[in-house]
């Protein structure tokens, strides 16, 4: 199995060289397959299940335009209430309809709208639902010069502070994965984390140097990050023609998809493999090649740390040879946390939550399951009951402390 998607890997990027190569790349035959402007996350998945939702557009303040959308439970009892705002950020190569992937039963994004949260869901620069730049294009390379760095700093915080603004109150986050990292790295900002009422993050992410994952390792092994900006690559985009139809071609027969996540992310206990399909028809959004070099980065150094340009640039930009780290001792002790994290997941390794759990200066309320993976925080069958249930008591509780 793992040498067929190393094959699989090694024909991505064969193909990624021939085409530059050969100077036959056309930017428009193999660029996003995005939908047209009239095709919204509203109207596309979260008015269909029966839920109101309205789209905002935010500028962030190095000119991105970025989407959010506002959720709301049409239940009668509900209605005309809104309750505490909830901010939820998707992880890497995703966009905000991984919260709605399942049955409103299984869905974070529905289940908070039911139990009465004002449901706010953040789509990062370059995914399908945000809007672009006020004067790039994506084709300009300048477009997609950004990390997670970035994503933290400039969207979630503009983000956050949108909803704040428009609220007029302190915001929840949610974060997973790649989320959390941005939000570790966005509450560290005392002009950010003023605004921020708690957080719940599910497989937390600040330090990566004990990551299991055996296609992650390999391609870190390979350098395969550096390979891909050396030959100019600067958009990660797996939704191509040509790698889309070099997908479906494996997924038809000769490696399942569900091995394909596995080898990324871990065993997922819970995931309802036959789904599959349907995931697939949203995700993967695109992200930056920058954007993995960054993570790759954390992998090799072991470091929760800005982006490492080299010693000439670090010097320019940092006035020292190494980048400064993310001091996560900076997050207020004050500031409530609750983390959910699984025995099985292969990206967040348990070691690696342990670090970040010494780092913090407060004690963020946990919650382990031993056979949950990276896939299943997001997308289990049980979330609910495994999972958001023991999230949504903490986030009632808050109230409960508050007033006592």
């Amino acid at each position: 199995m793992e040498k067929l998607l190393l094959i699989l890997f090694a024909t991505v990027i064969s193909l990624f060289i021939s085409t530059y190569a050969a100077g036959n790349f056309n930017f428009d035959e193999a660029s996003l397959r995005r939908r047209s402007p009239d095709e919204t996350l509203c109207n596309q998945l979260i008015e269909p299940a029966g839920y109101s939702c309205t789209e905002h557009t935010v500028q962030t303040k190095d000119g991105y335009l970025v989407a959010l959308q506002r959720v709301s439970s049409y239940n009668k009892d509900l209605r005309g209430q809104r309750g505490p705002p909830v901010l939820l950020q998707h992880g890497l190569f995703m966009a905000g309809d991984a919260w709605f992937l399942g049955s409103p039963e299984q869905s974070l994004g529905f289940i908070l709208a039911d139990e009465g949260f004002d449901v706010w869901v953040g789509n990062v620069r370059g995914t399908f639902w945000s809007h672009g730049h006020i004067s790039l294009s994506e084709k300009d390379k300048e477009f997609w010069d950004w990390s997670w760095e970035e994503l933290a700093l400039f969207d979630l915080a503009e983000m956050i502070h949108h909803v704040y603004s428009v609220t007029s109150s302190k915001v929840l986050i949610v974060g997973h994965s790649q989320g959390t990292i941005m939000s570790f790295a966005a509450l560290i900002q005392p002009n950010v984390v003023e605004m921020v009422e708690a957080a719940a993050l599910l497989c937390p992410i600040s330090y990566l140097d004990h990551l299991t994952a055996s296609l992650v390792l390999r391609m870190v092994g390979l350098h395969l990050d550096q390979v891909v900006l050396a030959m100019g690559i600067h958009q990660l985009n797996f939704r191509s023609e040509i790698l889309i139809d070099l997908l479906d071609s494996i997924c038809d027969g000769r490696i399942e998809c569900t091995d394909l996540l596995t080898s990324i992310t871990g065993k997922n206990c819970c995931f309802n493999n036959s789904n599959v399909d349907f995931f697939f028809e949203f995700e993967p959004h695109p992200s930056s090649a920058k954007n993995l070099r960054h993570l790759f980065q954390m992998i090799r150094k072991g470091t929760f740390s800005h982006y490492d340009y080299g010693m000439f640039k670090n010097l320019k930009l940092y006035g020292r040879l190494n980048p400064p780290a993310f001091d996560l001792s900076l997050i207020p002790k004050t500031l409530p946390l609750w983390m959910g994290y699984g025995g099985s997941d292969s990206l967040a390794d348990v070691t690696d939550v342990e670090h970040t759990l010494k780092q913090l200066q407060g004690k963020p309320a946990l919650l382990y399951l031993e056979n949950y993976g990276h896939i299943d925080f997001l997308l289990s069958t049980r979330g609910k009951e495994d999972v958001y249930n023991n999230m949504i008591g903490f986030f009632r509780s808050l109230g409960k402390s508050s007033s006592s």
